[in-house]
């Protein structure tokens, strides 16, 4: 299992960003994806979820949407309206009978 996260960056308050996690090694469309984040001296938090077809999605933060692309094994975090607060470490997600994979992370730093 590979799970492997891009687009983070240095964005200005108020700003977007997308996220995408590249799965590989199981069969995606078969698992629920998650994105979770951490903050400096912080615990990993949960910031959406998304079901295996993508018919279900939980949110922790209203401005963010969580998306699927089963063809590709892509899943995508769209941040919009980002606040300093929101700067972290994004991660993907995905528990496969009962292990947690990770990948390496992505970090999203919101300044002006």
């Amino acid at each position: 299992v590979q799970l492997v996260e891009s687009g983070g960056g240095l964005v200005q308050p108020g700003g977007s960003l997308r996220l995408s996690c590249a799965a590989s090694g199981f069969t995606f469309s078969r698992y629920g994806m998650t994105w979770f984040r951490q903050a400096p001296g912080k615990e990993r938090e949960l910031v959406a979820a998304i079901s295996s077809a993508g018919g279900s999605t939980n949110y922790a933060e209203g401005r963010f949407t969580i998306s699927r692309d089963n063809a590709k094994n892509t899943v995508y975090l769209q941040m919009n309206s980002l606040k300093p607060e929101d700067t972290a470490v994004y991660y993907c997600n995905c528990r496969i009978n009962s292990i947690n994979y990770w990948g390496q992370g992505t970090q999203v730093t919101v300044s002006a």
